[in-house]
């Protein structure tokens, strides 16, 4: 078990001219990333999340853990399993010709250079209204594979972003590859690119014999985190994809989603806006 220390001195706030010297260690394996996080250091993998956490905290960690070579940053594709390691970036996803149906959700994210260091399991832990790539994979029914000093186990996306899953490192996320047609993904921002969400809506639905058999509906920007709609998916399921059924699980759906206002958008302006880009993700218009 081998790992790099490097010392760099974080400015924590300019005014005060608070400084931290902080150590960051650069492990070549899980096992030793998980021996650092067990001593209380805290992880890093792309940083676009984690540095303004830390510029956030009066009490930021003294140790961080770099994931860069800890070998996390690959996709598999076996059949229609897809499989990404929590350090792949956003970029290699838009790179990558098996991965097409994630390319509108991470062309929507952030710019080049942030998606050049973003990560998939950075992604995971993005305060909203950011973390795109969640509402999606929630909607694509994802799992994540979880390694803590005991073992490995895997938990859903959904439970893993909603704090119902206890966390250890994050090292790969996995789903099932739709069938053509079944992803849907909309998101409405102030601007069409390099914007955080006013309202993400991401969903798999499955429709035979012109009933809704099959739904999986994941909400971001109207909310603490990204979640799953399970009204919204009750409302629709066996039922005819129209208008008026859309509109109908939009308003049952509105009674699990929680806005807040932020520099992008109010509460009141992201409740108005729900049902019209619900519509929009499940019937294109």
């Amino acid at each position: 078990m081998t790992s790099i220390v490097r010392r760099l001195t974080v400015i924590i706030d300019i005014d005060k001219g608070v400084r931290m010297l902080t150590e960051v260690h650069v492990p070549d394996d899980v096992t030793a990333a998980l021996s650092l996080m067990a001593s209380g250091a805290k992880v890093m993998a792309g940083g676009t999340g984690l540095m303004p956490w830390l510029n956030d905290h009066a009490s930021p960690p003294t140790e961080l853990v770099c994931l860069r070579r800890v070998g996390l940053g690959t996709v598999q594709v076996s059949g229609t399993t897809a499989r990404l390691g929590a350090a792949t970036t956003l970029s290699q996803v838009e790179r990558d010709a098996s991965l097409g149906v994630l390319w509108p959700v991470v062309r929507s994210i952030a710019s080049v250079p942030v998606r050049n260091l973003a990560t998939v399991g950075g992604n995971l832990f993005a305060r909203q209204p950011h973390g795109d790539l969640a509402v999606a994979l929630i909607a694509l029914g994802a799992r994540v594979s979880v390694a803590d000093q005991t073992g490995t186990r895997e938990v859903s996306v959904e439970d893993l972003v909603a704090g119902e899953a206890s966390v250890g490192l994050v090292t790969d996320v996995a789903f099932e590859l739709p069938a053509p047609g079944d992803f849907k993904y909309v998101k409405a921002a102030r601007r069409r690119f390099n914007s955080a969400s006013i309202v993400t809506v991401a969903a798999t639905i499955t429709v035979t014999e012109g009933v809704v058999t099959r739904i999986v509906v994941g909400l971001g920007g109207v909310g603490p985190r990204a979640q799953r709609a399970k009204a919204v998916e009750a409302a629709l399921l066996g039922e005819p994809l129209t208008a008026a059924t859309v509109q109908a699980a939009a308003e049952a759906g509105l009674g699990e989603i929680a806005p807040m206002d932020d520099a992008y958008a109010s509460a009141w302006y992201r409740t108005r806006v729900f049902p019209v880009h619900l519509r929009r993700a499940l019937l294109g218009h």
